[in-house]
Protein backbone atom coordinates (compact mmCIF):
# COMPACT_ATOMS: atom_id res chain seq x y z
CA UNK A 1 0.00 0.00 0.00
CA UNK A 2 1.11 3.53 -0.76
CA UNK A 3 0.10 6.97 0.47
CA UNK A 4 0.60 10.02 -1.73
CA UNK A 5 0.29 13.41 -0.05
CA UNK A 6 -0.65 16.45 -2.18
CA UNK A 7 -0.19 19.79 -0.43
CA UNK A 8 -2.44 22.81 -0.66
CA UNK A 9 -2.40 26.41 -1.76
CA UNK A 10 0.39 28.78 -0.85
CA UNK A 11 2.80 26.02 0.21
CA UNK A 12 6.39 26.27 -0.97
CA UNK A 13 9.40 24.04 -0.44
CA UNK A 14 10.34 24.87 3.15
CA UNK A 15 6.77 24.74 4.38
CA UNK A 16 6.09 21.56 2.41
CA UNK A 17 9.10 19.75 3.85
CA UNK A 18 8.07 20.52 7.43
CA UNK A 19 4.46 19.56 6.81
CA UNK A 20 5.22 16.37 4.95
CA UNK A 21 7.70 15.24 7.60
CA UNK A 22 4.85 15.44 10.12
CA UNK A 23 2.37 13.62 7.88
CA UNK A 24 4.88 10.89 7.02
CA UNK A 25 5.75 10.31 10.66
CA UNK A 26 2.10 10.02 11.71
CA UNK A 27 1.14 7.73 8.83
CA UNK A 28 4.22 5.52 9.26
CA UNK A 29 3.32 4.97 12.90
CA UNK A 30 -0.04 3.49 11.88
CA UNK A 31 0.98 1.89 8.59
CA UNK A 32 4.60 0.72 9.10
CA UNK A 33 4.63 -1.36 5.91
CA UNK A 34 3.22 1.35 3.65
CA UNK A 35 5.22 3.70 1.45
CA UNK A 36 4.51 7.38 2.15
CA UNK A 37 5.33 9.74 -0.70
CA UNK A 38 4.68 13.37 -1.44
CA UNK A 39 3.79 15.23 -4.60
CA UNK A 40 5.34 18.69 -4.28
CA UNK A 41 4.02 21.07 -6.95
CA UNK A 42 4.39 24.54 -5.44
CA UNK A 43 7.47 25.77 -7.31
CA UNK A 44 6.49 24.34 -10.68
CA UNK A 45 2.76 25.06 -10.78
CA UNK A 46 2.26 27.67 -8.06
CA UNK A 47 1.62 31.32 -8.75
CA UNK A 48 4.30 34.02 -8.91
CA UNK A 49 4.19 37.68 -9.82
CA UNK A 50 5.72 37.54 -13.27
CA UNK A 51 6.31 41.28 -13.39
CA UNK A 52 7.44 41.60 -9.80
CA UNK A 53 4.20 43.17 -8.63
CA UNK A 54 4.36 46.08 -11.06
CA UNK A 55 0.58 45.92 -11.49
CA UNK A 56 0.09 47.02 -7.87
CA UNK A 57 -0.32 50.83 -7.62
CA UNK A 58 2.10 52.38 -5.18
CA UNK A 59 4.10 49.23 -4.56
CA UNK A 60 7.76 50.08 -4.23
CA UNK A 61 9.97 48.34 -6.80
CA UNK A 62 12.69 45.93 -5.73
CA UNK A 63 16.04 47.52 -4.79
CA UNK A 64 17.94 48.52 -7.92
CA UNK A 65 14.87 48.35 -10.15
CA UNK A 66 13.73 51.40 -12.06
CA UNK A 67 10.41 52.87 -10.85
CA UNK A 68 7.46 52.09 -13.11
CA UNK A 69 5.35 55.12 -12.24
CA UNK A 70 5.91 58.62 -10.84
CA UNK A 71 6.15 58.64 -7.09
CA UNK A 72 3.20 61.00 -6.73
CA UNK A 73 1.00 58.90 -4.45
CA UNK A 74 2.54 59.69 -1.08
CA UNK A 75 -0.32 61.99 -0.12
CA UNK A 76 -3.99 61.18 0.21
CA UNK A 77 -6.90 63.55 -0.13
CA UNK A 78 -8.03 64.70 3.34
CA UNK A 79 -11.69 64.46 2.38
CA UNK A 80 -11.27 60.86 1.22
CA UNK A 81 -9.52 60.05 4.48
CA UNK A 82 -12.36 61.58 6.51
CA UNK A 83 -15.00 59.57 4.68
CA UNK A 84 -12.97 56.40 5.13
CA UNK A 85 -13.34 56.90 8.89
CA UNK A 86 -17.02 57.84 8.60
CA UNK A 87 -17.80 54.69 6.62
CA UNK A 88 -16.04 52.61 9.28
CA UNK A 89 -17.93 54.43 12.06
CA UNK A 90 -20.75 56.71 10.84
CA UNK A 91 -21.15 58.22 14.33
CA UNK A 92 -17.49 59.09 14.90
CA UNK A 93 -17.95 62.82 14.14
CA UNK A 94 -20.94 63.03 16.47
CA UNK A 95 -18.89 61.24 19.11
CA UNK A 96 -16.28 63.99 18.96
CA UNK A 97 -18.95 66.65 19.51
CA UNK A 98 -20.60 64.63 22.27
CA UNK A 99 -17.37 64.21 24.21
CA UNK A 100 -15.54 67.46 23.49
CA UNK A 101 -18.41 69.86 22.89
CA UNK A 102 -17.44 73.37 21.84
CA UNK A 103 -14.91 75.70 23.45
CA UNK A 104 -16.05 78.78 25.29
CA UNK A 105 -16.68 81.73 23.03
CA UNK A 106 -18.75 79.96 20.39
CA UNK A 107 -22.25 80.14 21.90
CA UNK A 108 -24.86 82.94 21.73
CA UNK A 109 -23.73 85.43 24.31
CA UNK A 110 -21.02 88.11 24.69
CA UNK A 111 -18.24 85.61 25.49
CA UNK A 112 -17.25 85.42 21.79
CA UNK A 113 -18.89 85.64 18.44
CA UNK A 114 -21.97 84.10 20.01
CA UNK A 115 -21.03 83.43 23.62
CA UNK A 116 -20.21 80.33 25.66
CA UNK A 117 -21.04 76.77 24.76
CA UNK A 118 -21.78 74.57 27.73
CA UNK A 119 -22.84 77.23 30.20
CA UNK A 120 -24.39 79.94 28.04
CA UNK A 121 -25.70 82.59 30.51
CA UNK A 122 -28.25 83.82 27.93
CA UNK A 123 -30.03 80.47 27.56
CA UNK A 124 -33.45 81.11 29.09
CA UNK A 125 -34.87 78.52 31.50
CA UNK A 126 -37.36 76.27 29.73
CA UNK A 127 -36.15 77.32 26.26
CA UNK A 128 -35.09 74.38 24.11
CA UNK A 129 -31.40 74.40 23.11
CA UNK A 130 -30.69 74.97 19.45
CA UNK A 131 -29.11 71.54 19.07
CA UNK A 132 -32.15 69.79 20.54
CA UNK A 133 -34.30 71.45 17.89
CA UNK A 134 -31.97 70.23 15.13
CA UNK A 135 -32.09 66.68 16.44
CA UNK A 136 -35.88 66.83 16.71
CA UNK A 137 -36.04 67.97 13.10
CA UNK A 138 -33.90 65.00 12.06
CA UNK A 139 -36.13 62.60 13.99
CA UNK A 140 -39.16 64.16 12.30
CA UNK A 141 -37.98 63.53 8.76
CA UNK A 142 -40.07 60.91 6.94
CA UNK A 143 -38.62 57.45 7.60
CA UNK A 144 -39.27 56.37 4.02
CA UNK A 145 -37.08 57.84 1.28
CA UNK A 146 -38.66 60.88 -0.37
CA UNK A 147 -40.49 60.41 -3.66
CA UNK A 148 -38.12 60.20 -6.64
CA UNK A 149 -39.67 63.44 -7.89
CA UNK A 150 -38.03 65.21 -4.95
CA UNK A 151 -34.32 65.95 -5.46
CA UNK A 152 -33.32 64.12 -2.29
CA UNK A 153 -35.49 61.16 -3.25
CA UNK A 154 -34.13 61.10 -6.78
CA UNK A 155 -30.58 61.20 -5.43
CA UNK A 156 -31.20 58.35 -3.01
CA UNK A 157 -32.80 56.18 -5.66
CA UNK A 158 -30.18 57.06 -8.25
CA UNK A 159 -27.30 56.10 -5.97
CA UNK A 160 -28.81 52.87 -4.69
CA UNK A 161 -29.10 54.23 -1.13
CA UNK A 162 -32.89 54.44 -0.89
CA UNK A 163 -33.40 51.14 0.90
CA UNK A 164 -30.66 51.79 3.48
CA UNK A 165 -31.53 55.45 4.11
CA UNK A 166 -34.36 54.92 6.67
CA UNK A 167 -32.24 52.73 8.96
CA UNK A 168 -29.30 55.13 8.73
CA UNK A 169 -31.59 58.05 9.54
CA UNK A 170 -33.06 56.25 12.55
CA UNK A 171 -29.64 55.12 13.81
CA UNK A 172 -28.28 58.66 13.81
CA UNK A 173 -31.41 60.22 15.32
CA UNK A 174 -31.61 57.70 18.16
CA UNK A 175 -27.92 57.55 18.97
CA UNK A 176 -26.64 58.56 22.39
CA UNK A 177 -23.85 60.49 20.62
CA UNK A 178 -26.38 62.68 18.80
CA UNK A 179 -28.37 63.28 21.98
CA UNK A 180 -25.31 64.37 23.96
CA UNK A 181 -24.00 66.57 21.15
CA UNK A 182 -27.42 68.19 20.81
CA UNK A 183 -27.49 69.04 24.51
CA UNK A 184 -24.13 70.78 24.20
CA UNK A 185 -25.06 72.74 21.06
CA UNK A 186 -26.71 75.70 22.77
CA UNK A 187 -26.02 78.36 20.14
CA UNK A 188 -26.97 78.72 16.49
CA UNK A 189 -23.43 78.28 15.08
CA UNK A 190 -23.09 75.07 17.07
CA UNK A 191 -26.49 73.89 15.87
CA UNK A 192 -25.47 74.49 12.27
CA UNK A 193 -22.32 72.42 12.79
CA UNK A 194 -24.38 69.72 14.47
CA UNK A 195 -26.73 69.68 11.48
CA UNK A 196 -23.79 69.02 9.16
CA UNK A 197 -22.42 66.27 11.41
CA UNK A 198 -25.83 64.61 11.58
CA UNK A 199 -26.23 64.76 7.81
CA UNK A 200 -22.78 63.23 7.30
CA UNK A 201 -23.61 60.48 9.81
CA UNK A 202 -26.81 59.58 7.95
CA UNK A 203 -25.07 59.59 4.57
CA UNK A 204 -22.18 57.51 5.90
CA UNK A 205 -24.55 55.04 7.53
CA UNK A 206 -26.45 54.51 4.28
CA UNK A 207 -23.23 54.17 2.28
CA UNK A 208 -21.72 51.72 4.76
CA UNK A 209 -24.86 49.57 4.78
CA UNK A 210 -25.13 49.55 0.98
CA UNK A 211 -21.47 48.66 0.56
CA UNK A 212 -20.59 47.57 -2.96
CA UNK A 213 -24.26 47.87 -3.96
CA UNK A 214 -24.04 51.67 -3.79
CA UNK A 215 -23.45 53.58 -7.03
CA UNK A 216 -22.50 56.91 -5.52
CA UNK A 217 -19.85 59.40 -6.58
CA UNK A 218 -18.17 61.86 -4.26
CA UNK A 219 -20.21 64.69 -5.79
CA UNK A 220 -23.47 62.83 -5.22
CA UNK A 221 -22.46 62.06 -1.64
CA UNK A 222 -21.70 65.72 -1.00
CA UNK A 223 -25.00 66.80 -2.52
CA UNK A 224 -26.82 64.31 -0.29
CA UNK A 225 -25.14 65.82 2.77
CA UNK A 226 -25.96 69.33 1.57
CA UNK A 227 -29.65 68.56 1.06
CA UNK A 228 -29.95 66.87 4.46
CA UNK A 229 -28.07 69.66 6.21
CA UNK A 230 -30.34 72.28 4.65
CA UNK A 231 -33.44 70.42 5.84
CA UNK A 232 -31.98 70.46 9.35
CA UNK A 233 -31.39 74.20 9.27
CA UNK A 234 -27.64 74.11 8.72
CA UNK A 235 -25.29 75.05 5.92
CA UNK A 236 -23.08 72.29 4.58
CA UNK A 237 -20.96 74.80 2.69
CA UNK A 238 -19.66 76.50 5.83
CA UNK A 239 -16.04 75.30 6.34
CA UNK A 240 -14.04 75.06 9.53
CA UNK A 241 -16.34 72.88 11.65
CA UNK A 242 -14.49 71.83 14.78
CA UNK A 243 -15.39 68.12 14.69
CA UNK A 244 -14.63 67.88 10.99
CA UNK A 245 -11.22 69.47 11.53
CA UNK A 246 -10.41 67.02 14.31
CA UNK A 247 -11.68 64.12 12.21
CA UNK A 248 -9.57 65.26 9.27
CA UNK A 249 -6.40 65.29 11.33
CA UNK A 250 -7.15 61.85 12.73
CA UNK A 251 -8.07 60.48 9.30
CA UNK A 252 -4.82 61.62 7.75
CA UNK A 253 -2.90 59.89 10.53
CA UNK A 254 -4.52 56.49 10.01
CA UNK A 255 -5.32 56.42 6.28
CA UNK A 256 -2.22 57.82 4.64
CA UNK A 257 -1.44 56.64 1.13
CA UNK A 258 1.76 54.83 2.19
CA UNK A 259 -0.34 52.82 4.64
CA UNK A 260 -2.90 52.07 1.95
CA UNK A 261 -0.06 50.99 -0.31
CA UNK A 262 1.16 48.67 2.43
CA UNK A 263 -2.32 47.20 2.82
CA UNK A 264 -2.65 46.71 -0.92
CA UNK A 265 0.78 45.13 -1.03
CA UNK A 266 -0.02 42.72 1.78
CA UNK A 267 -3.36 41.79 0.21
CA UNK A 268 -1.87 41.20 -3.24
CA UNK A 269 1.83 40.43 -3.05
CA UNK A 270 1.56 38.87 0.40
CA UNK A 271 -1.48 36.79 -0.57
CA UNK A 272 -0.11 35.80 -3.97
CA UNK A 273 1.04 32.26 -3.06
CA UNK A 274 -2.30 31.35 -1.44
CA UNK A 275 -4.89 33.18 -3.52
CA UNK A 276 -2.72 33.19 -6.62
CA UNK A 277 -2.33 29.41 -6.62
CA UNK A 278 -6.12 29.01 -6.67
CA UNK A 279 -6.59 31.53 -9.47
CA UNK A 280 -3.77 30.01 -11.48
CA UNK A 281 -5.23 26.53 -11.04
CA UNK A 282 -8.62 27.72 -12.28
CA UNK A 283 -6.97 29.01 -15.43
CA UNK A 284 -4.22 26.42 -15.99
CA UNK A 285 -5.12 23.41 -13.88
CA UNK A 286 -4.57 20.92 -16.71
CA UNK A 287 -0.79 20.93 -16.26
CA UNK A 288 -1.01 20.26 -12.52
CA UNK A 289 -3.51 17.43 -13.07
CA UNK A 290 -1.21 15.84 -15.64
CA UNK A 291 1.66 16.08 -13.16
CA UNK A 292 -0.42 14.46 -10.42
CA UNK A 293 -1.50 11.67 -12.76
CA UNK A 294 2.13 10.90 -13.61
CA UNK A 295 3.12 10.82 -9.92
CA UNK A 296 0.18 8.60 -8.97
CA UNK A 297 0.86 6.05 -11.70
CA UNK A 298 4.65 6.06 -11.25
CA UNK A 299 4.39 3.31 -8.65
CA UNK A 300 2.04 0.35 -8.34
CA UNK A 301 -1.06 0.59 -6.16
CA UNK A 302 -3.08 0.31 -4.16
CA UNK A 303 -2.76 4.03 -3.48
CA UNK A 304 -4.44 6.31 -0.92
CA UNK A 305 -4.44 9.92 -2.07
CA UNK A 306 -4.44 12.63 0.59
CA UNK A 307 -5.10 16.15 -0.66
CA UNK A 308 -5.07 19.29 1.46
CA UNK A 309 -7.04 22.37 0.38
CA UNK A 310 -6.24 23.06 -3.29
CA UNK A 311 -4.52 19.66 -3.46
CA UNK A 312 -7.91 18.12 -2.76
CA UNK A 313 -9.55 20.18 -5.50
CA UNK A 314 -7.00 19.04 -8.06
CA UNK A 315 -7.40 15.41 -7.06
CA UNK A 316 -11.20 15.52 -7.27
CA UNK A 317 -10.94 17.11 -10.70
CA UNK A 318 -8.36 14.57 -11.88
CA UNK A 319 -10.23 11.50 -10.64
CA UNK A 320 -13.61 12.71 -11.92
CA UNK A 321 -12.26 13.62 -15.35
CA UNK A 322 -10.51 10.26 -15.69
CA UNK A 323 -13.56 8.32 -14.52
CA UNK A 324 -15.83 10.21 -16.91
CA UNK A 325 -13.59 9.08 -19.77
CA UNK A 326 -13.71 5.51 -18.54
CA UNK A 327 -10.04 5.70 -17.62
CA UNK A 328 -9.98 5.52 -13.83
CA UNK A 329 -6.55 6.42 -12.47
CA UNK A 330 -4.83 3.03 -11.95
CA UNK A 331 -4.33 1.88 -8.39
CA UNK A 332 -6.33 4.64 -6.69
CA UNK A 333 -8.46 3.04 -3.99
CA UNK A 334 -9.23 5.90 -1.61
CA UNK A 335 -9.30 9.70 -1.78
CA UNK A 336 -8.93 11.71 1.42
CA UNK A 337 -9.53 15.46 1.16
CA UNK A 338 -8.68 17.63 4.16
CA UNK A 339 -9.91 21.22 4.46
CA UNK A 340 -10.86 21.23 0.80
CA UNK A 341 -13.05 23.59 -1.20
CA UNK A 342 -13.93 21.05 -3.91
CA UNK A 343 -17.59 20.63 -2.82
CA UNK A 344 -18.13 24.39 -2.73
CA UNK A 345 -16.54 24.86 -6.15
CA UNK A 346 -18.86 22.18 -7.50
CA UNK A 347 -21.84 24.15 -6.20
CA UNK A 348 -20.49 27.20 -8.00
CA UNK A 349 -19.94 25.26 -11.21
CA UNK A 350 -16.22 25.95 -10.92
CA UNK A 351 -14.89 22.38 -10.93
CA UNK A 352 -13.31 21.53 -14.27
CA UNK A 353 -14.49 17.93 -14.09
CA UNK A 354 -18.19 18.27 -13.31
CA UNK A 355 -21.12 20.33 -14.51
CA UNK A 356 -23.13 22.00 -11.74
CA UNK A 357 -25.42 19.42 -10.16
CA UNK A 358 -23.70 16.48 -11.87
CA UNK A 359 -23.07 13.27 -9.95
CA UNK A 360 -19.67 11.72 -9.46
CA UNK A 361 -19.01 9.37 -12.37
CA UNK A 362 -18.76 5.61 -12.13
CA UNK A 363 -15.18 4.66 -11.34
CA UNK A 364 -14.59 7.49 -8.87
CA UNK A 365 -13.03 5.95 -5.73
CA UNK A 366 -14.22 6.07 -2.12
CA UNK A 367 -13.97 9.60 -0.76
CA UNK A 368 -13.32 10.61 2.86
CA UNK A 369 -13.79 14.37 3.23
CA UNK A 370 -12.46 15.86 6.48
CA UNK A 371 -13.56 19.32 7.65
CA UNK A 372 -13.47 21.63 10.66
CA UNK A 373 -16.40 23.97 11.36
CA UNK A 374 -13.95 26.73 12.27
CA UNK A 375 -12.09 26.31 8.98
CA UNK A 376 -13.87 28.59 6.51
CA UNK A 377 -11.98 26.88 3.68
CA UNK A 378 -13.46 23.43 4.40
CA UNK A 379 -16.80 22.20 3.06
CA UNK A 380 -19.17 19.23 3.16
CA UNK A 381 -19.17 16.85 0.22
CA UNK A 382 -22.04 14.49 1.10
CA UNK A 383 -24.90 17.00 0.78
CA UNK A 384 -23.54 18.18 -2.57
CA UNK A 385 -23.60 14.61 -3.91
CA UNK A 386 -26.67 13.29 -2.07
CA UNK A 387 -27.08 9.56 -1.78
CA UNK A 388 -23.59 8.70 -3.02
CA UNK A 389 -22.40 5.85 -0.75
CA UNK A 390 -18.77 6.44 -1.72
CA UNK A 391 -18.63 9.75 0.18
CA UNK A 392 -18.13 10.18 3.92
CA UNK A 393 -17.79 13.56 5.64
CA UNK A 394 -15.91 13.59 8.93
CA UNK A 395 -15.61 16.52 11.31
CA UNK A 396 -12.47 17.26 13.27
CA UNK A 397 -12.23 20.08 15.81
CA UNK A 398 -8.80 21.53 16.47
CA UNK A 399 -10.14 24.19 18.89
CA UNK A 400 -8.20 26.71 16.83
CA UNK A 401 -9.69 29.75 15.10
CA UNK A 402 -9.25 30.42 11.43
CA UNK A 403 -6.75 30.51 9.73
CA UNK A 404 -4.74 28.38 12.18
CA UNK A 405 -7.34 25.59 12.00
CA UNK A 406 -6.78 25.23 8.25
CA UNK A 407 -3.36 23.70 8.94
CA UNK A 408 -4.07 22.20 12.38
CA UNK A 409 -5.53 18.95 10.99
CA UNK A 410 -2.13 17.32 10.61
CA UNK A 411 -1.37 17.24 14.32
CA UNK A 412 -4.74 15.71 15.24
CA UNK A 413 -4.68 12.01 16.13
CA UNK A 414 -8.36 11.93 15.14
CA UNK A 415 -7.41 12.54 11.50
CA UNK A 416 -5.09 9.55 11.29
CA UNK A 417 -7.52 7.37 13.23
CA UNK A 418 -10.22 8.19 10.69
CA UNK A 419 -7.87 7.51 7.76
CA UNK A 420 -6.98 4.15 9.32
CA UNK A 421 -10.67 3.34 9.63
CA UNK A 422 -11.33 4.33 6.02
CA UNK A 423 -8.44 2.16 4.81
CA UNK A 424 -9.90 -0.81 6.72
CA UNK A 425 -13.40 -0.16 5.35
CA UNK A 426 -12.02 -0.10 1.81
CA UNK A 427 -10.12 -3.32 2.53
CA UNK A 428 -6.91 -1.88 1.17
CA UNK A 429 -4.01 -4.23 1.79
Amino acid sequence: MRFLFVHGTGVRRERHDRLFALVRERLAARFPDAAVDSCYWGDRFGATLGAGGRSVPGLKPAPGAAPDAPDDMDGIDAETAEWALLLADPLCELRVLAEAGWPAGTGSGPGGEDGGADDDPFTMPGVQAAGIRVLATLAGLPPAPPHPGDELGALLHGTGLASDFPAALDAAARSAEAARAAERATGDPQARELATALARAVAAGALAAAGAEADCTGAERDRLVELLTTRLGGDARVPGARAAAFLGRLAQRVTTQPLLNAWRGSLTVGATPALGDILRYQARGHDLREFLHARITAAPGPTVLIGHSLGGIALVDLLALAAARGEAVPGTELLVTVGSQAPFLHELGALAALEPGAKLPYGFPRWLNVYDRQDVLSYLAGPVFPGDPRITDHEIGSRQPFPACHSAYWKQDALYERIEQAVAEAEIG
